[in-house]
């Protein structure tokens, strides 16, 4: 195949696919009322622009297509080149950090002269990680076609969309509840650049003006196409995210996907299919190409030797998803009562308590909720007992694989649907 021809067919391909998706993602997030318009009102000049990134994004991957030296590393060396990568990412970030440390310290009186050799040698790494990204990019992105063809996602070897993603700063996810429900009534991205006083002015002036409850927050990528994700230097997280974001696409295709922002039940199942799925994916790939770094499996804990005497059990540790999900269920029952005020003096409670237990939490609040309640794939947290996540991972020990779990269940388009999905009816 002579080289012109090699790049047109891939932009024939991902322009349209991107373009569809954009179609779908973008028409849900936002559906129009009143109060969108409102809060549009206050968000629309901060908020991402999808369209630019995703035009530059699809550019750069057109232009990677030119790096095919990549698939004839020996498996081996991909793993190798990756991981080097990482590193790298780490010691960028060791890098910031201490020239965050320089401005910060008050005796330091010229920081910036301070700071020169470190930040001298910032800008070799980075451009270091500006050659290496690319080619980070596409071994991942092999080595989970790979996983994904042996747990038959794929058609003939190839994954419906192709596996795409870009490392980018991701936006700030705004969530927008009402005060006396938990309830995602708006979604909405917004400039990651915003600091942390510019999101507390935000929030509050949504807040006052439309008397809800929101809460901006970081998210670890976006099911655009490309999916958009968050730097790491640790294989297992970023391996993770990129196969929870390619689920996010492969959904987006099927009734499952398409209706995300229609109910908040829809949005559950989402996050928590793209969760365990992104989850098992992930430890396939890790354990095939990065064994050394998979991590062991959970033990179940030990039982006592049945000579030993018994002894003061230790107090019990601080379970974050039991605290959470206690904290749900109270917060639910205030709020159905009518209580908004004293549920809102309550969160707050527990935001302290979470935070002298080492969770450092800005906000606990509906909008709180709203948000981290939708990642169902596992017991308790900010779910709590949430008969959504329970029917997902019940469909899911029911499924024979992880391909037929998604399968069927990205073709359901209500929560009954679910059931009968669990049930067999």
């Amino acid at each position: 195949m002579s080289g012109p021809s090699f790049r047109i067919r891939p932009m024939a391909i991902l322009i349209p696919l991107a373009a569809a998706m954009f179609v779908v993602l973008g028409g849900s997030a936002v559906p129009p009322n009143s109060q969108n318009s409102r809060v549009r009102a206050i968000t629309r000049p901060i908020e991402f622009d999808f369209a630019d990134w995703t035009l530059e994004a699809l550019a750069d991957k057109i232009r990677d297509f030119s790096l095919s030296s990549v698939r004839y590393f020996p498996e081996e060396r991909q793993s190798r080149f990756v991981l080097d990568y990482l590193a790298l990412v780490g010691e960028i970030r060791e890098l910031e950090s201490r020239i965050s440390l320089v401005y910060s310290d008050p005796e330091v009186e010229d920081p910036d002269a301070a700071s020169r050799e470190i930040r001298a040698e910032l800008a070799d790494k980075e451009a270091q990680r500006a050659q290496l990204e690319p080619v980070a990019e596409s071994i991942l992105q092999s080595q989970l076609l790979t996983v994904l063809a042996d747990e038959e996602f794929t058609v003939g070897g190839q994954a419906l969309p192709p596996i795409l993603y870009r490392t980018s700063p991701p936006p700030l996810a705004l969530i927008v509840s009402p005060r006396d429900a938990i309830r995602r009534d708006h979604h909405l991205t917004i400039d990651p650049n915003l600091n942390l006083d510019e999101r507390e002015e935000l929030e509050a002036e949504i807040d006052e003006t439309l008397d809800v409850s929101s809460l901006s927050v970081p998210v670890g990528g976006v099911g655009i196409y490309p999916t958009l994700i968050v730097e790491s230097s640790d294989i297992n997280r970023l391996a993770e995210v990129v196969a929870h974001e390619w689920i996010h696409n492969f959904l987006t295709l099927r009734p499952l996907g398409a209706l995300y922002f229609d109910r908040t039940e829809l949005s559950t199942i989402n996050e928590t299919v793209a969760s365990i799925a992104g989850t098992e994916l992930s430890r396939l790939l890790v354990a095939r190409y990065y064994p050394e770094h998979l991590p062991p499996p959970p033990q179940p804990p030990a039982e006592p030797a049945s000579d030993t005497t018994p002894q003061e059990p230790d107090p019990p540790a601080f379970d974050f998803y039991r605290e959470m999900g206690e904290t749900r269920r109270t917060v639910d029952e205030l709020l159905a009562e009518g209580k908004v005020e004293e549920a809102e003096a309550y969160m707050e409670n527990r935001r302290l308590f979470f935070w002298d237990n080492g969770y450092r939490l800005r906000k606990l609040n509906q909008a709180y909720f709203a948000f981290h309640g939708s990642y169902a794939d596992r017991p308790g947290g900010a779910a709590g007992p949430d008969p959504v996540g329970e029917a997902v991972r019940t469909f899911r020990e029911q499924s024979g694989s992880l391909a037929e779990f998604v399968k069927r269940i990205s073709w359901i388009t209500s929560f009954e649907g679910l059931q009968k999905l669990v049930t067999g009816a």
